[in-house]
Order: structure tokens, then C-alpha cells, then sequence
């Protein structure tokens, strides 16, 4: 058995998420001590435990430990990831309903889905845009499509926005599986295409996201970025609003975003997500800090060695980086220097 401290380095989920992928992925049983050890409320919290219990039912899954708060858990493989048609709700896994980030859950079981034989359709209910996880607009703009390019075909569709505290969201997955992960070499961007957003705002008067989406219109120009911004009204089940700016490069792709919150103009809300977009587009780097750790795991399980250039290292990186070294697929380096990352897989 896997012997993993969760609280190693960053010490948040990422370790565990990568832990049960790789797990169900190379049918090897983990024990994992200490998970999220050093955070405020520590142990699994309600979108944790989901990624769990997903992660568990694709595999048939022998656990010990999948509760809320547990700090230790064991997780034994039944067997491959089985294709299917599943539904998991971060909103079941504690009373009172949780906006816990159902793109978490979702990046769990993708490559382990997408690996297998047969086709999957996941059907994901809880927080689709929430603080300190990617929002399933990024999922939809940049991750995928970064993916796919490595041989992932997966696509989603947002049915409603769940925004914190209410959570409500519903997402629908679609995975072909049998897929053939390929490297990815990604050292340079080339010039920069498009930047293209939404200003979304559920439940709440029109006039709000269009003043976002003038706002970052504006501020992106009087930066010399021409950026075409769309204001929308959609579904949700609770009032929320945020924008989401996605840069198209000639080699690859960033986005970035803000949330709105009481007493925080739809102004400065825009201000927030062009100044992210900003600071990345003067580093020249073709991979921002949150894609940098979440390409490291399609890169390790690829035939090839991957290069790619990040904008930053992060502490998210590298702890996914030593969570991967657990499993015996790749030899994972970082460069500090130069910011290159590079998955060379180990020799059989």
C-alpha cells in the first residue's frame, strides 16, 4: 500500500485528487495520513469527500476513512475504472447542502474515465464557480481544450450556475474513453489571438454584468488589448455574478476571473480579473500558474516526455509533482530557473 502524507508541501486536496486518479488509474491501494492537516477546519471537507466517493464508485472501491473531517483514508482499487452513467452531488455529503467545487470532483475521475473502455456521462451538482478552485468556466475555456490536445475527449455543459454559499449548480460530463494521452511541448505561445469573456450574473439586475463587461472592456483597451466582453443573465438558484476573460495565444490558452460579493462594485469586480490577465501577458510565459500543476498529471501518464514553460512555480506544482513520484510513472523536474516543467516516463 501507498504510503502518502497528505499534508506534505501545499498540503491541500491536490494531493489527495491526485492520489485516488493515480490510484484507480494503477490499480494500487493508497493510505493517505494527515490530509489537509494544516488548514483552518482540516480533513475532508464536503467537496473532498464527493471526489472520494466518486472516485470510489468508478472503481469499486474498497474505503476506510471517507467521512467528513476524517484526516485518514484508505482506498483499495477494485479493479479498473468502469464507463457509465454516474451523478454525484457535493451538496449530499454534509447537512445542510455545501457550494463545495464540483470541478474538483470532476478532475478526479476525468483521466481515470477516460482511460477505460466505453463512454461516460457524469452528471456533477454543487458550487461551478466558487474561490480557490478552477470554475467550471475554465474547465470549459482552458482545461479541456489543453487536454484534448494530449488525446482527452471530454466535453461539459453548464445546465445552472452554483455560486458560495448556495452552491445549486449542475453540471453534465461527457467522456470517451480508450483515450491515448500524448506529450505536450509547450515552450513558447506566439502572439496573442483574442481575449474574449463573460460578465455573468444570476438572479440579479441585468445592469450588473454589463457594467463589468464595459468596465474590463475598457481597462483591457487603455492596456492595448482589444477584448470582446459578453454580458449575461443566466440560471441559477441564488443571486451571484462574476466575469471570466479567456487570452487566446498561437500555442495555447489562460483565463482568468473574479466573483462578485456584497459591497464590491461590478466595477472593481472587472478590475480584478484584468489585472490577473494582465500580469500574466507580461511574464510570456505560455502556461499560467493554475494550468501549470494541472497539466503535470495528462503529462505523466503520456509515451512521451513533455516540456512546458509556466508563468510561476507554485507550491501547487510541487507537491503534485511529489504526489506523482508515489506511483512509479514519470520522472517529474522542475526548473526554477528557466520555470520549464518536464514528465519523461520511467523505463519499464
Amino acid at each position: 500500500m501507498i504510503q502518502i502524507d497528505g499534508a506534505y508541501g501545499e498540503g491541500g486536496g491536490q494531493v489527495l485528487r491526485t492520489a485516488l486518479s493515480l490510484a484507480i488509474i494503477t490499480n494500487q491501494p493508497i493510505h493517505i495520513a494527515r490530509i489537509r492537516a494544516g488548514r483552518k477546519q482540516p480533513g475532508l471537507a464536503a467537496q473532498h469527500l464527493t471526489a472520494v466517493r466518486a472516485a470510489a464508485a468508478i472503481c469499486q472501491a474498497e474505503v476506510r476513512g471517507d467521512e467528513l473531517g476524517s484526516m485518514t483514508l484508505e482506498f483499495i482499487p477494485g479493479g479498473s475504472a468502469q464507463a457509465g452513467q454516474y451523478t454525484f452531488d457535493v451538496t449530499e455529503a454534509q447537512k445542510g447542502g455545501s457550494a463545495g467545487a464540483v470541478t474538483l470532483v470532476l478532475q478526479t475521475v476525468l483521466l481515470p474515465l477516460a482511460l477505460t473502455l466505453g463512454n461516460s456521462e457524469v452528471t456533477l451538482r454543487g458550487g461551478t464557480h466558487v474561490s480557490f478552485s478552477p470554475s467550471l468556466t475554465y474547465i470549459q475555456q482552458v482545461y479541456l481544450p489543453m487536454l484534448n490536445r494530449m488525446g482527452v475527449q471530454a466535453e461539459v455543459r453548464l445546465g445552472a450556475w452554483g455560486w458560495y454559499p448556495q452552491g445549486g449548480g449542475e453540471v453534465e460530463l461527457r467522456v470517451r474513453g480508450a483515450s491515448k494521452l500524448s506529450c505536450i511541448n509547450l515552450l513558447e505561445r506566439g502572439d496573442l489571438r483574442q481575449v474574449q469573456g463573460l460578465a455573468v450574473a444570476t438572479a440579479l439586475p441585468s445592469h450588473i454584468p454589463q457594467r463589468m463587461a464595459s468596465r474590463a472592456e475598457n481597462f483591457l483597451h487603455r492596456a492595448n488589448l482589444q477584448a470582446s466582453v459578453k454580458p449575461l443573465r443566466e440560471r441559477g438558484m441564488a443571486p451571484g455574478a462574476g466575469i471570466f476573460l479567456t487570452a487566446e495565444y498561437e500555442h495555447s490558452l489562460t483565463a482568468f476571473g473574479a466573483l462578485g460579493r456584497v459591497g464590491l462594485p461590478a466595477e472593481k469586480v472587472a478590475e480584478i480579473a484584468c489585472e490577473q490577465l494582465l500580469r500574466f501577458h507580461r511574464t510570456g510565459a505560455p502556461v499560467d500558474e493554475h494550468m501549470a500543476d494541472q497539466l503535470l498529471l495528462p503529462a505523466a501518464l503520456a509515451a512521451q516526455e513533455s516540456q512546458y514553460r509556466v508563468a510561476e512555480i507554485s507550491t501547487h506544482l510541487t507537491t503534485n509533482a511529489w504526489a506523482i513520484s508515489h506511483f512509479g510513472l514519470a520522472r517529474v523536474t522542475v526548473d526554477e530557473a528557466d520555470k520549464v516543467v518536464a514528465s519523461a516516463p520511467l523505463s519499464s
